[in-house]
């Protein structure tokens, strides 16, 4: 392989899944509402919440019907965007007063490091809004590794099992399809990728599958480039 860039996924690849789910998610869930009331005349939240009316199909939905859909949507975890951004505002909050810190497994930080040693360029595809995933890293356990990362793409490019989001962020990274290594822990992105051309990795950090058609590794350190 001669790999220019590598795309990687954040839950269950470089960041433990349980991190997002038991302390993201109910963050948002418990601050949403008091959030919404302080900040409903901003205007990034004033287009969320438009952008929500549009999910529900009710241009007149009011503030507090909106609450109520915004948590509804957290406990079915759609993967909306008015949501994703909603939730990457509220995470500013946390993360800015020092309630969390984001979670990156040790091995993939420091593989993260070394290949931007070595010249690659690396970019994040995660459902999570690029506000979000640029907090994870921008506020790690390790510090801001936002200077690692060339890039990041969200669900504004495409839904993550659609070959057609991965050639579009192809044309934006603008190298070949396959000088480009996908990462994730998800096999059906995975195959979305390699559809896209693109060289895949199965990151199976816990149980690995009984049957992967793509190639499986459980560390960053077993990625062979």
């Amino acid at each position: 392989m001669n790999i220019k860039a590598i795309l990687t996924d954040i839950e269950g690849t470089t960041t433990d899944i349980d991190f997002v789910h038991r302390v993201l998610f109910p963050y948002a869930y418990d601050h949403l509402a008091d959030y919404l009331r302080a900040h409903a005349q901003d205007r990034a939240v004033q287009a969320i919440l438009t952008q929500a009316r549009d999910e529900l199909h009710d241009p007149e939905a009011d503030l507090e019907t909106l609450i109520g859909a915004f948590r509804g949507w957290i406990e079915q975890d759609l993967k909306l965007t008015p949501l994703k951004a909603l939730q990457g505002l509220i995470w500013v909050q946390g993360y800015q007063q020092g309630d969390f810190r984001g979670h990156l497994y040790e091995d993939a930080h420091r593989l993260l490091q070394q290949w931007h040693r070595q010249g690659i360029d690396l970019y994040v595809f995660s459902s999570g809004s690029v506000q979000a995933q640029q907090l994870i890293f921008g506020y790690s356990e390790y510090g801001d590794l936002t200077p690692l990362l060339r890039g990041y793409f969200d669900t504004t490019t495409g839904p993550k099992r659609e070959a057609e989001s991965y050639r579009a962020i192809v044309a934006r990274i603008g190298c070949d399809a396959e000088q480009i290594l996908f990462l994730s822990d998800i096999a059906a992105e995975l195959d979305a990728a390699r559809q896209a051309g693109m060289h895949t990795r199965l990151v199976a950090r816990a149980e690995p599958p009984l049957a992967a058609t793509h190639e499986l590794v459980t560390r960053f350190d077993d990625i062979s480039l």
